[in-house]
């Protein structure tokens, strides 16, 4: 089929997350939709957030944040948290919380698991910074962990495309990582991992 230019205005699907810093002695949250592993080891994570937004100026200020991943039951209250500014309504009491180490990084109760982090660096961008932080805690419950591995159905997670401004949840299984193309292999350049790096 013959491509098309369709403008520069398209995003692969991304996970939708609610990062949680501290502000003014409260804890507040914000639905995110950019954000990424960003190193293996240590591991850590890059969430982009606009410049503008309230929740930006808690991760500097603290040098602490959390990654929570919401399930689609979530889904009302994880919008609501990108709909509404905490500079204006306090977010601290829409879901239960706890801390880990780091003790200013707020993680809710209710999503599958949360990620807590400290922040290593921010990087500028023109509309948006890249919040780069390591991941120096994970917490799970139960049910999302299947022989000791996430168990990503049972988590649920959402995503987000754009420009449709659309919520999906996780599809069906298609194949295993770093295995499904190994009968392709053979016609790899030498000394490429896999024949893709």
């Amino acid at each position: 089929m013959e491509k098309q230019q369709i403008g520069n205005n398209f995003f692969i699907p991304m996970p939708v997350v609610l990062v949680g810093t501290q502000r003014n002695g409260k804890a507040n949250f914000m639905a995110v939709g950019w954000c990424a592993r960003a190193n293996a080891n240590p591991p850590m994570i890059a969430c982009g957030i606009g410049n503008h937004h309230y929740t930006a100026k808690g991760i500097a200020d603290m040098k602490t944040f959390s990654v929570n991943i919401p399930s689609s039951d979530l889904l009302e209250k994880t919008d609501y948290c990108g709909l509404v500014s905490g500079d204006t309504v306090d977010k601290s009491q829409i879901f239960d919380i706890f801390y880990g180490s780091l003790k200013t990084a707020p993680l809710i109760k209710e999503c599958p698991v949360s990620l807590e982090c400290r922040l290593v660096q921010i990087v500028p961008l023109p509309t948006n910074s890249l919040y780069i932080g390591e991941i120096v805690g994970v917490y799970a419950d139960g049910v999302a962990i299947k022989e000791g591995k996430p168990d990503f159905p049972k988590i649920d997670p959402l995503f987000l495309t754009m420009p449709d401004n659309r919520y999906w949840t996780l599809g069906k299984y298609a194949g295993d990582a770093w295995s499904a193309g190994k009968s392709l292999k053979q016609g790899a350049q030498p000394g490429t991992r896999n024949g893709g790096q």
